[in-house]
């Protein structure tokens, strides 16, 4: 079972449907924690290090064999927290940084919150860093987009996400650090990669629970 650890409902049914089209048997169990979000923006995500610990282990004692942190802010505090749960646990959006650093060095990474931008971008700089590649990264965090997210306006959400996309230039590659931007990635038909890290990121953590015989 891979237990995934969301900050916001509006994930379940993104993930159950790319567990359903890529990964059918696959058995997720979904954590949704809005609280640890609203206070890490406030006092940082090292404030909720412990709360994200005591969910970690919690999914451990009810079988989990990983866990896949789907929100970017807390991706790091509960990365570093893997060791102590005893499970793997996975940032959801390290495979799309390592996607970005291979496309070239000129990343543009996007966000609907600034919260979400220092860990992005640090992750994308240690990527570079393990596969030896230089890196140049630039940040834009889409006005407004984030109340209407908050709103439940998801198509103005995903709207305002697309248009910002269409405003950048000189970029190999331009990243939506949230996973909830994932639908603009198509409606800002560009001709540079956008990535986003839901797809990416499950089949990553899908590997990890898979049987030593099936990877």
């Amino acid at each position: 079972m891979l237990a995934l650890l969301h900050t916001s409902p509006v994930h379940v049914p993104v993930f159950d449907a790319l567990r359903d089209e890529e990964h059918p048997g696959l058995e997720l169990r979904h954590l949704v924690h809005e609280d640890l979000l609203t206070r890490a923006r406030c006092d940082g995500p090292s404030s909720v290090a412990d709360d994200v610990r005591a969910v970690l282990g919690r999914a451990a004692a009810d079988g989990a064999r990983a866990v896949l942190c789907t929100c970017s802010t807390l991706g790091g505090v509960a990365e570093s927290a893997g060791p102590e749960a005893g499970i793997p646990v996975l940032r959801v959006d390290r495979p799309m940084a390592a996607a970005a650093v291979a496309a070239g060095p000129r990343v543009v990474v996007l966000a609907a919150l600034g919260s979400t931008l220092g860990p992005t971008v640090s992750l994308v700089e240690e990527e570079a860093r393990r596969a030896g590649r230089p890196v140049e990264v630039r940040t834009l965090v889409v006005e407004g987009a984030w109340a209407r997210f908050e709103a439940g306006d998801g198509e103005g959400y995903v709207r305002l996400v697309a248009d910002a996309v269409r405003t950048v230039t000189d970029a190999d590659s331009i990243v939506l650090a949230q996973a909830s931007m994932a639908a603009a990635q198509h409606v800002a038909q560009v001709a540079v990669p956008v990535l986003s890290s839901p797809r990416p990121g499950l089949a990553a953590a899908a590997r990890a629970v898979a049987p030593a015989s099936a990877r």
